[in-house]
């Protein structure tokens, strides 16, 4: 009697408990794609906000507390922590998506090409690819942008690509063989579908689901390579603010405020974290709905 109710209380329960944690991770989704939202909006919306110019040093004391004036503070020279953080966002999601759409976009096609034809042209891109590999990854952004003449966002974005161009190429690769051998494959091919329609319509499609949750965790990750690059003082070049940029300024002053390196590290944070947990939502989703976003 008593093992029959408590497997009734268990299955009870069970529904509960799931719908729970269901619940609990769709707040944490939720409140991600809000952060998401405002972040970029406020990036966008950067020129027409009533905020102080991020270059102006006159917009209150040095390195000053959060006040009515200030809301996040100031920096060292009296700049407002608060705009530019928000410019600070612009070239931060710039280059992370743009290095990242970059990486998938070239990356995604050598993969499916590799994977199709096979024979020469795959061991000559899995060769690249595996040279890319082959050195370590902030010192490849890095030496790219220190001997390159331009500290532009296009330099940056390049030296950043190149850094998920090998993993992207081998993953893509490893999907569509896997995908080639499949019914509707062999089907088309018995049609005589040329080799750029089963790519573009039977390979493709196949492989966009997990390279997209592939991608936004990538995007996280670029972002941080950024903020790398800028603290060493090899982003984008001043006087466009960097979260990277503001954290390696801020250090020198962190015994006398927090702030001009706390604000920026923690819009790093929530926006790193918030990218990172819907990536994640993406590639559960797409496991759970068996390859179907």
């Amino acid at each position: 009697m008593n093992h029959g109710a408590t497997a009734r209380h268990a299955a009870d329960s069970t529904p509960i408990i799931e719908g729970v944690e269901r619940r609990r991770f769709g707040v944490a989704v939720w409140s991600s794609i809000i952060w998401i939202g405002l972040v970029s909006l406020a990036a966008v919306l950067a020129g027409v906000l009533p905020l102080y110019d991020p270059s102006d040093t006159r917009a209150g004391i040095p390195l000053s507390v959060p006040t009515s004036r200030n809301w996040l503070g100031t920096d060292e020279l009296g700049r407002d922590l608060l705009s530019r953080t928000i410019y600070g966002a612009r070239v931060s999601l710039v280059v992370g998506l743009s290095a990242v759409l970059l990486s998938t976009v070239v990356g995604g096609m050598l993969g499916l090409m590799a994977g199709f034809y096979r024979k020469r042209f795959e061991s000559i891109t899995l060769f690249f690819a595996d040279v890319l590999l082959a050195f370590p990854s902030l010192l490849l952004a890095v030496s790219i942008v220190a001997f390159s003449n331009s500290r532009g966002v296009a330099t940056v974005v390049m030296a950043i690509a190149l850094l998920y161009l090998g993993p992207t190429v081998r993953i893509v690769r490893a999907l569509t063989l896997s995908t080639a051998n499949r019914e509707f494959v062999t089907a088309a091919e018995a049609l005589g579908a040329t080799p750029r329609r089963i790519i573009f319509r039977e390979l493709m499609p196949n492989v966009m689901p997990a390279l997209l949750s592939m991608a936004m965790v990538a995007v996280a990750g670029a972002m941080i390579a950024e903020g790398g690059l800028a603290y060493l003082n090899l982003s984008v070049a001043p006087p466009s603010p960097t979260w990277g940029a503001m954290m390696a300024a801020g250090k020198a002053k962190v015994d006398r405020s927090l702030y001009p390196v706390l604000v920026p590290a923690g819009a790093m944070f929530l926006t790193v974290l918030a990218i990172t947990l819907i990536g994640d939502y993406i590639q559960g989703h797409q496991q759970r709905g068996g390859g179907a976003i």
